[in-house]
């Protein structure tokens, strides 16, 4: 899609402060479209952009502050990590969104990918990838996509980066996989948060066909 192409869609985005969702909403702005920025304190005033404060563990106020949305990014981290948190969030989304139809995009994390060379362990098991200091940030995330899997609602996809992610350059290119963590050419795996942010807008206005998907740097 060509960027500032008006496509008459509302997109929301859970999380919309931190790093992921404050790119998505760019991202969407640019293809044109209509943003409710759902956080407990949005403060983004660009035009385009709807600010929702909303506690996203109240199921009541996220129905309503999904109102109107034909599809939800749900980017929304704890720190430290709180697995229950986020699984009850993500099911309350895909309930909301089973009833009225919308599509749902969760950008979990890399740990639900199979290793490179080992499809039997998960990346989020596997030591190479993630230290102990953060397995449990890993578990939780695979508790997300077992969520998702598990609920009815039919029309979701799940983005899993790979193993790095931080600020960087909008390139809007990107190789795209399915279970598998994936690698750049300069052999690490990574990718831009801005080009994160493409390859999800993508999925919105071009969905694949499969559920779970990742993406790397494609230079």
């Amino acid at each position: 899609m060509t960027t500032g192409q008006t496509t008459g869609r509302t997109t929301a985005v859970l999380g919309a402060t931190g790093m992921v969702g404050s790119r998505v909403i760019t991202e969407a702005v640019a293809r044109g479209h209509r943003v409710l920025a759902l956080s407990r304190k949005p403060a983004d005033e660009r035009p385009g952009v709807t600010p929702v404060p909303v506690d996203a563990g109240d199921p009541d106020a996220l129905r309503a502050a999904l109102t109107g949305a034909s599809a939800v990014v749900v980017a929304v981290r704890t720190e430290p990590a709180d697995r229950d948190f986020l699984v009850g969030t993500t099911r309350t989304v895909l309930d909301i969104a089973a009833g009225t139809g919308m599509r749902v995009l969760v950008v979990g994390g890399a740990g639900v990918l199979r290793s490179p060379g080992n499809p039997a362990l998960l990346v989020a098991d596997n030591p190479a990838y993630v230290p102990a200091e953060v397995t449990s940030v890993a578990a939780a995330g695979v508790a997300q996509l077992r969520a998702c899997e598990a609920h009815a609602h039919a029309d979701w996809a799940c983005l899993a980066p790979p193993a790095l992610l931080a600020p960087g350059e909008r390139t809007g290119r990107y190789r795209r996989g399915t279970g598998t963590l994936l690698t750049a050419a300069d052999g690490r795996s990574w990718i831009s948060a801005e080009d994160l942010a493409v390859a999800a807008l993508d999925e919105l206005d071009s969905p694949g066909a499969d559920r779970l998907f990742t993406v790397v740097h494609h230079g």
